[in-house]
């Protein structure tokens, strides 16, 4: 029985590989959904928001250091204007937020009651919360050294130069930010998920192809088993499945240079327990499929859409709340949970629920699909 399987998965396996198109088919696509996750995600950096600066209080001390402090902020291009420019730009789009600090800003904040300042935005919290929290921070600073000097001009200038001249200094280190390579390394592996059940679906559909052109009959003429062979089929589909992981998880790390925050182990382990899934959904499909075509047509109509439910094009957080209970009754969604917990942080055995859940959804859809060949009239003599 060995020699069968192992002669029919050689003569399959040569078969599939016959056209170079299969390499493109079961190794190229993962490919390039990484291209494509990389080109969405590669392209963002860090966002450099454009301010406009109004300073009426052009004699204040206090104005002038804000200013200051401004210039200094990481990712901030500020630009001195007037107030009339200051509105057009703003509703041109040319700047996204401006800062106005009317006469008698220092005097407010040496009296420690700032006031007279005022930041004003066409685009919202996105474009001011971080000026606000930055600046609002340094603002209350100084304003402390007001209350505390009394509002009296000179103690204030004491201590607001000891403030300006202590000893500690704030020391900051850049760090490299991974949340992008994450983000893009999330979405390839759900890309790859995809292709991962299509692939399943058109190596098994290889059943109902030899059944149409008689091939099968011809199989079974000989001492070969109608199991061997359908176990054979299951052999080739998680081989090719197991290669085409192996293929896209190296070139997602050595040519792209991604790194997911996951060991490669981990995530080999996660995507093979889900080849057993992909493999037992496209039996499902035969078994209740009539023709390729049928198989065909049932492959667009489930693989796609629950993929797309699923979260495996763009995160399911962002969908409506009922599609998202739908969500975690597909097999994707807890591969990519399972994906997303190893990136926060979570070991291999935290994770063993889903694993479960998964290895629960494999021999479901194994049953399952052994109960409809076994019930089927019309494929009772090839399974």
């Amino acid at each position: 029985m060995k020699q069968d399987i192992w002669f029919l998965v050689w003569r399959t396996l040569k078969a599939t590989f016959r056209k170079r198109s299969a390499l493109i088919l079961y190794f190229g696509l993962p490919v390039a959904g990484i291209l494509l996750c990389t080109l969405l995600y590669g392209s963002q950096g860090p966002t450099v928001l454009k301010v406009g600066i109004v300073n009426k209080d052009t004699g204040g001390r206090i104005a002038a250091d804000t200013l200051g402090f401004m210039r200094g902020l990481d990712n901030i291009q500020l630009a001195e204007v007037t107030e009339n420019e200051l509105t057009t730009q703003l509703a041109s789009g040319k700047l996204d937020s401006g800062l106005i600090m009317e006469s008698g800003y220092s005097e407010s904040v040496l009296q420690g009651e700032p006031g007279h300042i005022e930041i004003e935005s066409l685009k919202g919290a996105e474009a001011t919360l971080y000026i606000k929290s930055m600046l609002y921070g340094y603002i209350d600073h100084v304003a402390a050294i007001g209350r505390a000097s009394g509002g009296e001009e000179t103690a204030f200038n004491e201590l607001y130069e000891e403030y300006r001249s202590a000893e500690f200094q704030l020391q900051s280190e850049w760090v490299e930010d991974t949340s992008a390579a994450q983000e893009m390394s999330f979405q390839s592996i759900g890309f790859l998920i995809m292709f991962m059940m299509t692939s399943a679906v058109n190596l098994s559909e290889l059943i109902l192809k030899n059944r149409e052109n008689r091939t099968y009959f011809r199989i079974l003429s000989s001492p070969v088993h109608a199991r061997t062979y359908v176990l054979s089929n299951i052999i080739v589909n998680l081989l090719i499945m197991i290669a085409q992981i192996a293929v896209t998880l190296f070139v997602m790390r050595e040519v792209f240079r991604l790194d997911p925050g996951v060991a490669m182990w981990e995530m080999f382990g996660l995507l093979i327990l889900f080849a057993l899934v992909s493999v037992s959904i496209s039996l499902v499909i035969v078994s209740v499929a009539k023709s390729t075509a049928a198989a065909g047509a049932l492959q667009n109509l489930i693989i796609v859409p629950t993929c797309f439910i699923s979260g495996c094009f763009f995160p399911v957080s962002v969908m409506p709340e009922a599609v998202q209970r739908i969500a975690s009754f597909l097999p994707q969604t807890w591969v990519l949970e399972s994906f997303e917990s190893l990136q926060s942080g979570e070991n291999f055995g935290g994770i063993g629920f889903n694993l479960l859940i998964l290895f629960a959804f494999a021999v479901v859809f194994f049953l399952l699909a052994t109960y409809n060949f076994g019930r089927n009239n019309d494929t009772r003599h090839f399974v």
